[in-house]
């Protein structure tokens, strides 16, 4: 989060964080900084990246009652790109990323039920050359699924100082 301004940056995304729907309004209001500032601001954080503003779904409330990670490993690992590019398209998969230790890919997916995981598994993941094995693990409950606290990433940058 090195793109950060400044200590501002940071009180209008924590604030975002909590309610992404927050007006301008309240937020200059919440930091006693002008509208046009928050607003500025806003659109730079956007621009650069650093903010998406995006609707939260329950998965279970919405008919998603399959959700798991699944392990992937690749061989030869030339064909990790490729496998890339596939399961990014995917829109089963919320989550992926290369992973070190056993397996190479991590991939978090949301189905319907069983039938609808086992059909990507089987069907869509197992046929793309050059995956050799998964390992599934099915999320029985979740306990806690939250974005990232600000203040780690405002230690970091100033133990890096």
């Amino acid at each position: 989060m090195s793109a950060l301004d400044d200590e501002l940056d940071y009180q209008i995304l924590t604030l975002l964080q909590k309610d992404g729907r927050m007006s301008f309004t309240e937020i200059s209001k919440e930091i006693n900084v002008a509208v046009s500032t928050i607003r500025h601001r806003y659109i730079n954080l956007i621009e650069d990246g650093t903010l998406k503003i995006i609707g939260r779904v329950d998965p279970n409330k919405i008919g998603f009652n399959a959700y798991a990670s699944i392990l992937i490993s690749v061989k030869p690992k030339s064909y990790m790109n490729t496998i890339f590019e596939a399961l990014t398209k995917l829109p089963e998969i919320s989550f992926l990323a290369s992973v070190s230790g056993d397996f190479d890919i991590e991939a978090n997916v949301m189905c319907r039920d069983m039938e609808h995981l086992n059909e990507l598994i089987g069907e869509k993941i197992h046929v793309l050359e050059g995956v050799f094995d998964t390992k599934t693990n099915m999320y029985m409950k979740i306990y806690k699924f939250s974005q990232p606290d600000l203040e780690l990433a405002k230690l970091s940058s100033k133990q890096n100082e």
